[in-house]
């Protein structure tokens, strides 16, 4: 990470608080920038968790944690939140943009551990090892060929073309399967992974179909009593995406039927928020059914990886105010201006007309020279890094921040 000028807020005052046992390696990133740091094994309520924000800089969260309206308005103090995951449902986006405080997650890092889950998956539908496994627990011998398969030579279709599931493709092609997608985007096929038209011409031709999308409106119960219809008799549906995806009643009466013949399924509508006893889905007890308790992206390299990726994001947004990879956030990456007198400024605004005109007055009124200049939008704000002579810096911070369309203005060094 390259150097900054020393910043005007003491580092060894700026709170991080980390919930739901994130990787030590953020921990240790985040001790050497001399930040304190308090991590917790666990999610909180939202009325604990409005206690414990209200004066910290930085939170890091997993899935469990719902960051909602409430407890973000609460944190007065607030500079920015990090997912530490790819999904960022848990957290009101939209408030954390209007309140200035982008937020960050892992898109690329449990890639390959979800990746690897799934063709394993593919592999055990395949064989009825779950079945298989679990007569021997219990002393029965059942050794038969019927029902069971190899993979290789048999179709795998893949919804939603992402990072998960062109990795996905790419790999099933390698063991010897063919590969289909369908995606609502228009997307680059990886290796001979071939895209349809439709989301009924992938359930109608795959012997598996596995599941990588997000949840959205479009997405939520778009597999259901029609879609498992379409499915090929005898096929395979996984989901490892998000738990409102799939209709879970109607895919139980699938596999009660006959009609699938089986499901691997690691993502609920409605999941536990600690680990321990009472879990329960309409799938249990189902033949050649693989439930396991969201732990696609649950491998040591992935947690390390996520935890290293959203620490990195989250320590150089502290540092140089880079937004880059923000999921709520206009994208700005100005260089650090080192060996010159000067100080950064961050201002968040409204997005509307005339707020940059207003800036450059307050500038230009102090005779003051700006170094370097940055301002991206979206359609609620606008985001303002600008590095200006370090001698006039307070009273131009300070005119910005009488704006009536200034949100928050901060020097940042």
């Amino acid at each position: 990470m390259a150097s900054v000028p020393p910043t005007s807020f003491p580092k060894d005052q700026i709170k991080i608080l980390l919930l739901e046992n994130i990787h030590p390696g953020a921990h240790a990133l985040f001790a050497a920038e001399g930040f304190q740091v308090e991590a917790l094994s666990t999610a909180l309520k939202e009325k604990d968790l409005v206690e414990k924000i209200r004066d910290v800089h930085v939170i890091g969260i997993r899935s469990k944690t719902q960051l909602r309206e409430l407890p973000i308005q609460e944190a007065k103090r607030l500079l920015t939140i990090g997912a530490f995951c790819i999904g960022t449902n848990q957290i009101d986006l939209d408030c954390a943009n209007k309140r200035g405080v982008p937020v960050f997650n892992a898109p690329f890092s449990n890639t390959r551990s979800v990746a690897e889950l799934i063709l394993a998956e593919v592999i055990a539908l395949s064989r009825q090892l779950g079945d298989r496994s679990r007569e021997c627990h219990t002393g029965v011998w059942k050794k038969l060929a019927s029902g069971s398969y190899e993979v290789r030579g048999k179709t795998l279709g893949v919804i939603g073309y992402g990072h998960i599931g062109s990795q996905i493709g790419v790999i099933a092609e390698m063991i010897g399967m063919n590969v289909i997608f369908y995606d609502r985007v228009t997307k680059l096929p990886m290796g001979n992974n071939r895209p349809v038209p439709s989301l009924g011409e992938l359930l109608a031709h795959s012997d598996f179909v596995t599941l990588h999308v997000p949840e959205t409106p479009q997405t939520k119960n778009m597999i259901g009593v029609d879609e498992l219809s379409m499915m090929k008799k005898g096929s395979f549906l996984l989901n490892a995406s998000r738990g409102t995806v799939v209709v879970i009643p109607a895919l139980a009466d699938a596999i009660r039927r006959g009609h699938l013949a089986g499901a691997a399924v690691d993502v609920y509508p409605e999941e536990p928020e600690a680990n321990g006893e009472g879990f329960k889905s309409e799938l249990q007890g189902l033949p050649n059914v693989l439930l396991t308790p969201h732990i696609g992206g649950s491998t040591i390299e992935a947690q390390e990886s996520i935890g290293r990726e959203v620490a990195t994001s989250l320590i150089r947004f502290i540092n140089t105010g880079t937004t880059t990879g923000a999921v709520n956030f206009p994208h700005v990456d100005l260089p650090p201006a080192i060996g010159r007198e000067t100080h950064r400024i961050l201002n968040v605004h409204k997005n509307q007309p005339g707020v940059l005109r207003d800036i450059n007055k307050i500038v230009s009124d102090k005779n003051a020279n700006i170094e370097a200049q940055v301002l991206a939008t979206d359609p609620n704000i606008g985001y303002l890094v600008m590095d200006i002579g370090s001698d006039v810096s307070e009273d131009v911070k300070q005119g910005i921040a009488s704006i009536p369309a200034s949100i928050k203005t901060r020097i940042l060094y």
